[in-house]
């Protein structure tokens, strides 16, 4: 297994924060990020953005970590 570098590190934290936020949504309608950053300011919605684009980068890196395996 290799090590994951900075940027993969990075996108699986932001990964872990919005399945987590999310999670909160779902069982409890408590919406983390909005707490913490206030509804929809710049910095909530850079956050929503950070995860989603992390999300579509391990997407898309999905055929290079099945390379890895073998």
């Amino acid at each position: 297994m290799k090590k994951m570098n900075a940027l993969e590190w990075i996108t699986m934290i932001l990964i872990i924060i919005g399945g987590l936020n999310w999670g909160l949504v779902g069982f409890f309608n408590f919406d983390l990020i909005k707490t913490i950053f206030g509804d929809m300011t710049i910095i909530s919605r850079i956050v929503y953005a950070l995860v989603g684009l992390s999300a579509v980068y391990a997407l898309l890196n999905i055929p290079g970590m099945k390379k890895q395996e073998e």
